[in-house]
């Protein structure tokens, strides 16, 4: 039968034999070349074999369904002509680069894609390569740009909303514009890309043997000498903290290089090697990798518009930073939610739209429901820094109340404490209404600040220095900032200053981040987190 009256269905040969090698008809057993050109020895099924093929496998996803319903069945990926075969060559080569953002390479399978091609035998084959293309399409999309796990299925206090693109427009961007759509996936936050060349680094390390023995001490101090002395110069300088040295003596050079170390593992940098510095330097590569695995995970997540000034809090860090244009322009410690599950501060963005200045204090459902009524049920005088109020606003007579004829589940009060400078929030709090009811505050208890690990609190976020935070956002707004703010602060009542553009606010949770200088900073998972996503993305079919 000539090949003619196939033409209109045929594979384009050219096509097959550019991205997958010879493909062999099913009856006459393969191709024949003569002058130059490839002939087919037996034509194909009939194209209703393509479709009937393309709808059962399309019937699976209801996305998949409806995009092929609607262009009529026609096929984008394996028809013939250049932009088919664009599509096939941007989509492919998009897949090979799986692996270098740690996205599960099996999920996508470039290489098992261009087996199908090779092994085509039918338009029936056809029709079903032809969804598993734009299954990959989709997936790798989707994985690409906002993550390939879902957050909140993994941690509660992963409550951040992930911006998902619809499967349509994927589909509506991709065949606009192929290579611009797959180049504009990554998040484009200069922090994705430090990440990726970090990661890189890091497998080129563990390629080369990584980091060389631990050192086989618990701890060192200047001045010592000896063969762990030698094992953590030799340390240091594989991690690019010393230059080469031949030095045997715990000296000023391994202190700075020490110094260093610690600084990017937010440990207190005074030079000595104690067991918490030791343990930092003697973790392996392969651990550190996971942490910067994790991270990539979580900016995508996270790929959205931060705003050109925002706030950035890092759960992990203990730090709350204020960004404009990409630097950092304030930074103050932190004290987090405490390693008690239920009291872990969540992730998530929202806009600060106001600080409340001499505020009170209502205190949390939660934390009355966990802590507070026990111990009112046990000692009716207990907290009494806390008044009593009832759901019309009015203030009650603790004698009045029998506080155990109450459970958890049923206590109709809410407990309030007044203004002043003893009130657990201080003098100040700055308030991004969300559903978790957590905000940023100052607080009358400074001590925790000098601490290294500063996970402390029921959920909300305390700030170290929240004036020079606050006159730092008002700095936009008035030309005096310090006046403006203690003009309200003073008069001692309850008032808010109302942010003309408000700020997103961005609760995070970095174990492993850059700086500017694409130097990989290290923190430790307080919460487990990290440790529950990267179980997650090793089951999903990312590689270590």
């Amino acid at each position: 039968m000539p090949l003619s009256r196939f033409r209109r269905g045929a594979l384009s040969m050219s096509v097959l034999l550019a991205l997958a090698g010879p493909v062999w008809a099913q009856s006459a057993g393969g191709l024949a070349s003569g002058g130059g050109a490839l002939v087919v020895k037996s034509a194909l099924p009939h194209l209703n074999g393509f479709r009937q093929a393309l709808a059962a496998a399309a019937a699976k996803d209801a996305a998949v369904a409806d995009f092929y319903r609607a262009n009529g069945y026609a096929a984008i990926w394996t028809a013939q002509g250049p932009e088919a075969e664009l599509r096939r060559a941007v989509l492919l080569s998009a897949l090979d680069t799986a692996g270098l953002h740690a996205l599960p390479v099996a999920r996508y399978d470039a290489a098992a894609l261009r087996r199908a091609f090779r092994d085509l035998r039918s338009e029936g084959d056809r029709g079903r390569l032809e969804v598993r293309l734009t299954r990959a399409l989709l997936d790798f999309a989707r994985d690409l740009h906002s993550g390939a796990l879902e957050p909140r299925s993994i941690d509660p206090g992963l409550v951040r909303e992930v911006p998902r693109h619809t499967p349509e427009a994927i589909l509506a961007g991709f065949l606009a514009d192929p290579a611009g759509f797959v180049h504009g996936l990554a998040p484009r936050n200069p922090e994705y890309a430090r990440l990726v060349k970090a990661r890189a680094r890091l497998l080129a390390d563990i390629a080369a043997g990584g980091w060389g023995d631990p050192v086989p001490a618990r701890a060192l101090r200047p001045g010592a000498s000896g063969a762990a002395v030698v094992a953590l110069r030799d340390r240091l300088t594989a991690m690019g903290y010393l230059g080469r040295s031949a030095t045997q003596v715990y000296g000023p050079e391994i202190q700075a290089a020490v110094r260093a170390f610690q600084f990017d593992h937010g440990l207190t940098a005074d030079g000595a090697a104690g067991e918490a510095t030791m343990a930092a330097i003697n973790t392996p590569p392969e651990e550190r990798l996971k942490a910067v695995t994790v991270a990539l995970e979580r900016e995508r997540w996270a790929n959205i518009d931060r705003g050109r000034r925002h706030i950035w809090v890092n759960l992990a860090d203990f730090t709350a930073k204020i960004i404009d244009d990409g630097k950092v322009t304030f930074a103050t410690r932190a004290v987090v939610g405490s390693t008690v599950p239920e009291k872990n501060t969540p992730e998530f963005s929202h806009l600060m739209t106001y600080m409340e200045l001499n505020p009170d204090w209502t205190v949390p459902p939660g934390i009355i429901r966990r802590d507070y009524l026990p111990k009112l049920q046990a000692n009716p005088g207990a907290l009494a820094h806390l008044q009593v109020v009832d759901s019309r606003g009015r203030v009650i007579p603790r004698g009045s109340v029998n506080f155990a004829a109450y459970k958890a589940g049923n206590f109709p009060f809410s407990l309030r404490q007044p203004p002043g400078a003893t009130n657990a929030l201080g003098r100040v709090k700055f308030m991004f209404p969300n559903p978790w009811s957590i905000y940023l505050h100052d607080t009358p208890d400074k001590h925790l600040f000098a601490r290294e690990n500063r996970a402390y609190s029921s959920g909300c976020v305390r700030l170290n220095d929240p004036f020079d935070f606050a006159y730092t956002l008002l700095a936009r707004q008035e030309d005096d900032p310090k006046a403006a703010f203690h003009k309200v602060l003073d008069t001692g009542r309850q008032e808010r200053i109302f942010l003309k553009d408000p700020v997103p606010v961005h609760l995070d949770y970095r174990t492993a981040f850059t700086d500017a200088r694409g130097r990989l900073n290290f923190r430790g998972d307080i919460y487990g987190r990290d440790a529950r996503i990267w179980a997650a993305l090793q089951r999903a079919g990312v590689a270590g």
